[in-house]
């Protein structure tokens, strides 16, 4: 086993963590950067968008661990959680399986510009009652000459309200059960398309989320993935990607987090003292950093399989459950550990948990992670 990182490996995350800062430092608008298109291409010339795609298309063409690494750095360096989500939603869940399973024009089309930023993808899987149960879809596409027509209603879909092209599944064949969902990749601009408004979230407010429905919206064939019936498994590749490289950039919020506790309990005195001198505070912090080493070590083992092409569900559903459920204890903890400036804005520690609730949600809720880890232990 080798548990260190090579210099190539280790320039990269010092350049981007250092590129990083910058660009986030540099980017004020009055809207969620997530909603800005030079956040997007800011994010494209820091290359993240196109970490895992092919160099072809203008991508770094990276394993699933460099990947994850990248996305490590960048949540450190990013304190804007929302955007840096949106931006793996947009390369795991909607790029990776159009550069896996896309045809060739449509691949040509669409991957240089969702590398470069020019193009925002959103995934569109989720509906009102499809949440953990993605079986149950209520979303059609019906045979026509030349493609299909899809007629289905999307809730919760990240950067959905700023997409301009549109990943989306939907029930094709219903007595195939989990062979008959097809995925569809759907431009904003189709007829049939209707885009709603932000939704008014508790965190990551910089990845804006929202519903689409697709009305008698016309697909050509050339924009089926796969092929038909073979939306389960597709979406099931992705989720691997997802819960592996994108709850990187939650090793990265808690590495920053650390830092902020640390030097807030050295510094802060009471009793005549530094805060971090008594075993409650200091405990607490040795907790954290338990949690997110054992975390990171799972996450890297998850990305490493995917590498090696070897089975990852149930490397993955232990990573995506240990990273969530303690990023979210962390954060709390961080909270505490400030006391009332916790509460208050100023130091980005509530921000931090706000955005951390949601890690036990998305990508399968952690009640969904037992599940898939029971499974593959064929309990």
């Amino acid at each position: 086993m080798d548990f260190g990182w090579t210099g190539e490996q280790s320039a990269r995350y010092d350049d981007l963590l250092a590129r990083a800062r910058d660009l986030c430092a540099r980017t004020h608008t009055a809207e969620p950067l997530g909603g800005a298109r030079e956040s997007w291409l800011g994010l494209g010339t820091l290359g993240v968008l196109g970490a895992s795609l092919p160099v072809g298309y203008g991508g770094l063409g990276l394993g699933a661990l460099d990947t994850a690494r990248l996305f490590e750095a960048l949540g450190r360096a990013c304190p804007h959680t929302g955007l840096v989500f949106g931006a793996s939603a947009h390369l795991f869940a909607c790029s990776m399986p159009i550069a896996e399973f896309g045809a060739a024009e449509l691949r040509d089309r669409l991957l240089p510009g969702l590398i470069s930023g020019a193009l925002v993808a959103g995934n569109a899987m989720t509906e009102e009652d499809a949440g953990s149960d993605v079986s149950r879809l209520a979303g059609t596409a019906r045979r026509v000459d030349g493609g299909w027509v899809i007629s289905a209603e999307k809730s919760f879909v990240s950067n959905g309200p700023i997409a301009d092209v549109f990943l989306t599944y939907v029930t094709t064949h219903p007595e195939a059960g989990y062979l008959g969902q097809t995925a569809f990749v759907v431009d904003r601009s189709a007829d049939g398309v209707h885009v709603g408004p932000p939704m008014e979230k508790m965190g990551l407010h910089d990845c804006l989320a929202g519903r689409v429905r697709f009305e008698d919206c016309f697909v050509s064939d050339e924009r089926v993935l796969g092929e038909p019936g073979q939306g389960g498994p597709i979406f099931q590749r992705s989720m691997d990607w997802e819960r592996a490289c994108l709850f990187a950039g939650y090793l990265g919020l808690t590495d920053r987090v650390l830092e902020q506790v640390t030097g807030h309990t050295r510094d802060r005195r009471q009793f005549g003292a530094p805060i971090s001198r008594f075993q409650a505070v200091s405990h607490r912090i040795a907790d954290m950093v338990l949690r997110v080493e054992s975390s990171r070590l799972l996450l890297y083992r998850a990305c490493w399989l995917m590498d090696q092409g070897e089975p990852a569900t149930l490397a993955t559903a232990l990573s995506k459950l240990s990273v969530s459920e303690g990023v979210l204890q962390s954060t709390l903890d961080a909270v505490r550990l400030f006391g009332a400036r916790g509460y208050l804005r100023g130091d980005g520690v509530e921000t931090a948990l706000r955005d951390a609730i949601p890690s036990v949600i998305f990508s399968g809720t952690s009640d969904i992670q037992r599940q898939l880890i029971a499974r593959e232990l064929h309990l």
